[in-house]
């Protein structure tokens, strides 16, 4: 609890600091401020898990753990964010505020234990970033985006809603541990549930961007500001999924011959979907937007065989996406800021111009391809073994299918870095790299080696 008294308060301070154009202020009291929410949290690590605050939220370790990775690469993107916010607009506390409390309703959804907090904190995660995607207010693509996340975001609210309703009418309760007894112990399961099940997949599939629920992604994606663009396709898909895991793995388990083969036709759809679609892009940007939906089929791998491990395969795999997905925005950055430009070409010659960039982006794209030695490769392992586990042999053979697609298009970000030459103009605009750049990428790249090579350092948090 303490995680989300800071963040809150740390939001609210942040405001203050821009109030009184202390600019300079903002990132190291924000980095304090992650820093002691980080230690508030690695503080309970220890305590007993029980349901606070009348059942409403819940610290166990599924919670602390994926709020000390939201944490962390909240940290990381804010890292870049100082030359970057400064230079599209002058009102840069509201960035960081916004942030903020986009982050307080992750942690929110990582923890509840009853549906109200869990409606709570997807509104308090989304309502910030409808303003964040559309903060550019002179940028159509912005603005744009914003309105398509506004409208999907509502839409998908009342799916949402409409499932919780359902459910409460069924059982008479908010609580996931009364819920779950209603599963458990009711001789015949009232046809307002299994609306309320329906109901509720289609809206956390619209949180989390899978297919056929996936249409916002790309264009707001593209729309944002490329940081906020990496926030929400890292600690927001992340909390979603969480959200997820945690109603499924604890209420919907002795029903899942009802909701898997729909969540099985949905993870189908979603790796080709995603998959062909980011196959076809020219543009970085949008091919990240498209591959996130791929990956978001992947991640859905535990939830179709949930057991004992998939807490464990989502957060591996959670962790190793979202650590490649700030390297991959942050090198998108420093290379727009020298080409202004965001197509594949603008790649084409970095491996000689900034070798160490280059190096950095590739240990994230083979990650992101599932290469070995790299921390993408133990995520998309531990999946298929999950599918492998319950025999969804089709299901395998699909997702190697779609993992070689997926090889091709990043290998291709690789191959224009390394094999290509450099437009005349990016040689000449080459701009150097800031300390800021230089340790979020290293450590990101770093860290995506040493999981990838010492997997048993995250695997077994969880287990």
């Amino acid at each position: 609890m303490g995680a989300i008294i800071t963040l809150s308060v740390l939001g609210i301070l942040v405001l203050y600091l821009g109030l009184f154009k202390a600019k300079n202020a903002l990132l190291p009291v924000t980095l304090l401020g992650l820093a002691v929410a980080l230690g508030f949290t690695l503080a309970d690590w220890n305590k007993e898990a029980e349901p606070q605050f009348s059942g409403m939220v819940i610290f166990d370790h599924l919670a602390l753990s994926f709020t000390v990775l939201s944490i962390v690469v909240t940290g990381l993107i804010l890292l870049l964010s100082k030359e970057y916010f400064t230079s599209i607009s002058k009102n840069v506390a509201e960035y960081y505020c916004l942030i903020l409390f986009s982050l307080t309703g992750a942690v929110l959804v990582n923890s509840y234990h009853n549906f109200v907090m869990l409606f709570v904190g997807i509104e308090i995660m989304s309502v910030a970033l409808y303003i964040l995607v559309g903060i550019r207010r002179t940028d159509f693509a912005s603005n744009e985006a914003a309105l398509k996340y506004f409208l999907m975001g509502a839409f998908s609210t009342g799916f949402l809603l409409f499932g919780i309703t359902l459910l409460y009418g069924a059982t008479g309760t908010f609580d996931l541990e009364g819920l779950r007894a209603y599963v458990m112990t009711a001789t015949e399961i009232s046809p307002l549930f299994y609306g309320g099940i329906l109901l509720l997949l289609c809206g956390l599939c619209f949180k989390v961007g899978v297919a056929p629920f996936h249409f916002w992604t790309p264009d707001v994606y593209d729309g944002a500001p490329i940081l906020i663009t990496s926030f929400m396709s890292t600690v927001v898909k992340v909390a979603s999924f969480v959200g997820f895991l945690r109603l499924f793995g604890t209420v919907m388990v002795p029903l899942s011959d009802f909701w898997t083969p729909v969540l099985l036709t949905i993870i189908i759809i979603t790796l080709f979907v995603g998959n062909i679609s980011a196959l076809m892009q020219s543009s970085f940007k949008r091919m990240m937007a498209y591959s996130s939906i791929s990956h978001a089929g992947y991640m859905l791998f535990a939830i179709v065989a949930l057991g004992i491990e998939s807490a464990s395969s989502i957060l591996v795999y959670a962790t190793a996406y979202s650590l490649a997905s700030v390297i991959a925005f942050g090198a998108l950055i420093l290379v727009k800021r020298e080409t202004g430009s965001e197509q594949f070409e603008a790649f084409n010659g970095l491996g000689k111009r900034k070798p160490l960039l280059a190096a950095a982006l590739t240990v994230a794209m083979l990650s992101l391809a599932g290469i070995p030695l790299t921390a993408g490769f133990v995520g998309k392992f531990m999946m298929f073994s999950n599918v492998m586990g319950t025999y969804n042999v089709m299901l395998l053979v699909l997702a190697a299918v779609n993992a070689a697609i997926g090889i091709y298009y990043y290998l291709h970000v690789v191959v224009n870095m390394y094999f290509r030459e450099s437009t005349a103009d990016a040689e000449q605009t080459a701009l150097p790299i800031s300390v800021n750049y230089i340790v979020v990428l290293g450590i990101a790249a770093l860290l995506t080696l040493a999981i990838g090579v010492y997997p048993d350092c995250l695997i077994g948090i969880l287990l």
